[in-house]
């Protein structure tokens, strides 16, 4: 990074992850103003904006994979590479960036609608609110473990009338990408059998910060809805 983190003090480290958030945001604003379309393919709507990020916001790397899905794509877990599809006039479909703003990572998603389907309005709608009870639960433990979380995510996907559709519910986030952690998937992720508390502190001795994401599915109707942003950094 070009400021490093191990010498800033926690507020400083907060505001440079809140900055990069903010700016992921505007760059949002502008994808869906300028560039969900039907008629487009996934990966044609990805390399423009790649292109919109270098130009227009400086963005000079993606420290995880560029994710755009849509239609029954939108079923399929991060992980997934799924097949290029053309965007049509009445999909759902989430775009998913990892934009590096000044050496700072942020890591945001969300869904549109193209269209009037109540079903796929209603998917989308759904997504802040579970997002936001999620989060309150873990305010209310953050000594929690990335587990329960994951579990509580599960519980509140399912009370909200879906299913949720990850493996993951969240990950760090900080001063290394999260896919470049060798051979720990589960510690360091919101998930199934990973047991230490959330609030444990890092190596480094300072606070650690999460990603919390909501992937919401209706499989019988091949949806899915996406939702993600900073959990521990208002």
């Amino acid at each position: 990074m070009a400021t490093s983190t191990t010498t800033l003090k926690e507020e400083e480290r907060a505001a440079y992850l809140l900055d990069a958030q903010t700016k992921a945001v505007a760059l949002f604003e502008e994808i869906e103003r300028d560039l969900i379309r039907p008629g487009i393919s996934e990966k044609a709507l990805s390399d423009q904006i790649h292109e919109l990020g270098a130009k227009r916001h400086n963005i000079r790397t993606h420290w995880h994979k560029r994710v755009i899905r849509s239609g029954p794509n939108t079923l399929l877990p991060y992980a997934e590479n799924t097949p290029d599809r053309i965007i049509q006039a009445d999909d759902i479909l989430f775009v998913d960036l990892g934009p590096v703003f000044e050496a700072w990572e942020a890591d945001f998603g969300r869904t549109f609608v193209l269209g009037d389907d109540p079903i796929k309005k209603k998917l989308r709608d759904s997504l802040e609110p579970v997002w936001l009870a999620v989060k309150a639960r873990y305010r209310s433990n953050p000594d929690m473990t990335g587990e329960e979380l994951y579990d509580i995510a599960c519980e509140l996907a399912k009370e909200a009338g879906w299913e949720f559709g990850g493996d993951i519910a969240g990950h760090l986030v900080g001063s290394f990408p999260h896919e470049r952690i060798p051979r720990d998937k589960i510690h360091l992720y919101i998930t199934k059998g990973s047991h230490e508390p959330m609030s444990r502190l890092g190596k480094d001795g300072q606070k650690r910060h999460w990603i919390l994401e909501i992937h919401l599915v209706d499989r019988a109707r091949e949806i899915g809805a996406f939702y993600e942003q900073l959990l521990t950094v208002d």
